[in-house]
């Protein structure tokens, strides 16, 4: 099964010029759900990953799944005040102006492995806030993991410069 067939392009969305890479068919398949998080999974079965954090809100999904698969615990990266106890924050660049993103200051113990996960990498501001949290936190971390990158954008490198290794299932050479 190709699960690059259960990714659909929504053409001008969120906004005009973007081409959406829409992770909800595969969400749809069970079949497709399952195989891709065995291959997420599976390069970091032996990795003694002990948490796997999963960034709002796609990456709950197959943060979630992957923790599962692994046997690990799970810990959700989220947008200000939606956890309800004491958290830590990382603010980052977007485009036009900044977001901030929060974990709670107990989710990870130092030392501990980490998994990172998200559905997409693109520009990567945000799984690099996620992972300077979880540095900041104690955690090694293992990897960061996504379904889609998109190559044409600097996430990858971003991620590299933190020394942290990228895996992804699709990859999209060109806009």
């Amino acid at each position: 099964m190709n699960i690059e067939e259960f990714i659909r392009d929504v053409p001008d969305f969120p906004k005009p010029g973007i081409v959406f890479k829409d992770i909800t068919p595969l969400l749809g398949n069970i079949e497709a759900l399952r195989q891709s998080v065995r291959l997420l999974a599976d390069p970091y079965r032996d990795s003694g990953v002990e948490i796997v954090t999963g960034v709002e809100s796609r990456g709950f999904i197959f943060g979630a799944l992957l923790a599962d698969e692994l046997g690990a615990a799970f810990a959700p990266i989220r947008k200000p005040n939606k956890l309800p106890a004491e958290t830590i924050s990382e603010s980052y660049e977007l485009e036009y102006g900044t977001d901030t993103i929060e974990i709670h200051a107990d989710a990870i113990s130092p030392g501990q492995k980490v998994l990172m996960v998200d559905d997409l990498i693109a520009t990567g501001g945000t799984i690099e806030a996620a992972c300077k949290l979880v540095a900041r936190l104690g955690g090694d971390i293992v990897a960061a993991v996504f379904v889609v990158e998109l190559c044409f954008l600097p996430g990858r490198a971003k991620l590299d410069a933190l020394g942290v290794e990228t895996h992804s299932l699709i990859q999209v050479a060109g806009e």
